[in-house]
């Protein structure tokens, strides 16, 4: 173990992993809430709209639970085809109104059958969790959907696809964690922390190629099995901590 690197990785995480952080990220979003099925439903959605900026995200994801009343949980049981309408308009990159209303007729399905979206990723605990099963299973379970269509299910990434799937492990990131700093929410109490996946964006790969963290060339499934292995060797309870030290570092750099 590089214990001199751990060191400086664990004072950035200290730095980052405060309330401060969520204000400007897209995690802001699920802590408008407070019950749980409406933390669920506004962090994938804010999980799922994030990429380019994170006030872009942050802005488009507020709007698209606008057209829900802000209510997403009983919106999303409830809700009519009427009520529908407005989000033909919404578009964010390409993620269009068509592409909402294919994820509002799955997570609705669901919610009327089970009062959490952790079934969706983990429908058996009987069984060891594996994140990489875990990620496969919902691509699956979201594309037997009869109303999710081939454009739509080009929004939910999965490893067998070769994905690095950032925006589905950043969710169970969210959801999953709990260290007590009140940034992550720890809901999903089945699935251990020290199975989640590090959320591989192009800060967190290029300071973990900078570190030796990461060797291999492609950026898909395997590179975050790798860097994920490699995180494991500082905090085998909880790797995935590690992703406030390297994406704060590509956002925050010297100011840290």
């Amino acid at each position: 173990m590089n214990l001199a690197l751990k060191n400086i990785l664990d004072d950035i995480v200290e730095k980052v992993n405060t309330k401060d952080f969520i204000d400007l990220d897209p995690i802001s979003i699920p802590h408008r809430f407070s019950t749980k099925q409406d933390i669920e439903i506004a962090a994938f959605f804010a999980a799922i709209l994030a990429w380019g900026q994170r006030k872009t995200i942050i802005n488009k994801t507020n709007e698209l639970l606008s057209h829900m009343d802000n209510d997403p949980y009983h919106w999303m049981v409830h809700h009519s085809e009427k009520d529908r309408k407005p989000l033909l308009n919404f578009v964010h990159r390409t993620f269009q109104g068509v592409d909402a209303l294919c994820f509002v007729e799955f997570l609705q399905q669901h919610f009327r059958q089970h009062d959490s979206l952790e079934v969706a990723f983990y429908p058996d605990s009987s069984m060891a969790y594996d994140q990489e099963e875990a990620l496969d299973h919902f691509y699956s379970y979201f594309s037997i959907s009869p109303f999710v269509t081939n454009r739509t299910l080009k929004h939910i990434a999965a490893p067998s696809k070769k994905s690095t799937c950032k925006r589905l492990n950043m969710l169970l990131r969210w959801m999953v964690r709990k260290d007590g700093n009140g940034v992550d929410f720890g809901l999903w109490t089945s699935i251990p922390m020290s199975k989640l996946m590090i959320p591989l964006d192009v800060h967190v790969e290029n300071y973990a190629r900078q570190f030796g963290l990461l060797t291999r060339k492609q950026r898909d499934w395997q590179s975050v099995v790798e860097l994920t292995e490699a995180l494991k060797q500082f905090d085998p309870n909880d790797p995935v901590k590690y992703d406030y030290a390297l994406f704060g570092l590509g956002v925050y750099g010297d100011k840290l």
